[in-house]
């Protein structure tokens, strides 16, 4: 049938997530750092996600889709219910910003009798402090991680910092056209081997992912960039 549905622009989109808390269907998810339609049934078309969306990329079309499904909403909610919960908690409007407690989550673990060996190469390490003519980026095979990421993954130094020159930062609190900037000279004026890019699973970290991005083309450099992504209980996703 011929409806009212949204429609989401993803080269619009920024990932921020301030839709989703404000979509009641829970239709609308974030899906490699956009957010999308996970399924025609879940959308009433009335766009109450439309006026959250600082980037303009929500819009109510009309197109041939299913009827709007209320029975399929109420059991996808059902399912969806300790996520939904936490979303309501969270004044912002922003997923990755939600209350949560782990701790009853963690299953029991062996004590560690070994002490692992640190990888990290070079200080300082957040990309507010490098400088892109500093010695340890010349030939390098980068890592660019965001801030939590080692905090939330407990093997961070040997999964993913052995070998690498390391630069941190944060998307969401810090100067995102300033990373890009900073970025870019730090590519153009290092023969720089390959960028591996780990960022946590919460919306507004996927930030990042535009940044190294966009300052590998303004470097006009081609790079291979292996992105890995950590849940907030510190597995790879």
């Amino acid at each position: 049938m011929n409806r009212d549905i949204v429609f989401i622009d993803e080269d619009k989109c920024n990932g921020c997530g301030q839709c989703i808390p404000n979509c009641a269907e829970g239709a609308i998810k974030l899906i490699n750092g956009k957010a999308k339609l996970v399924d025609d049934r879940f959308c009433d078309g009335l766009g109450a996600c439309l006026g959250h969306c600082p980037q303009d990329a929500i819009t109510i079309i009309k197109r041939n889709a299913p009827e709007f499904n209320e029975e399929a909403v109420k059991k996808h909610l059902e399912h969806q219910k300790p996520e939904k919960k936490a979303q309501k908690e969270i004044p912002c409007g922003c997923p990755g910003s939600m209350a949560m407690d782990l701790r009853s989550e963690k299953k029991e673990q062996t004590e560690v009798r070994h002490r692992q060996s640190p990888e990290l190469r070079q200080w300082p390490v957040q990309l507010m402090l490098v400088s892109p003519e500093a010695s340890y980026f010349k030939d390098a095979d980068l890592l660019v991680a965001a801030d939590c990421v080692p905090f939330a993954y407990p093997n961070f130094h040997q999964d993913f910092l052995k070998g690498k020159s390391l630069i941190i930062g944060c998307p969401k609190l810090d100067d995102a056209d300033f990373y890009v900037e900073k970025l870019t000279e730090l590519i153009k004026k290092n023969t720089i081997k390959s960028i591996t890019l780990v960022n946590m699973e919460v919306p507004c970290c996927f930030g990042l992912q535009r940044i190294v991005e966009e300052a590998v083309k303004n470097s006009g450099k081609v790079l291979p960039i292996r992105q890995t992504v950590i849940t907030i209980r510190g597995e790879k996703q």
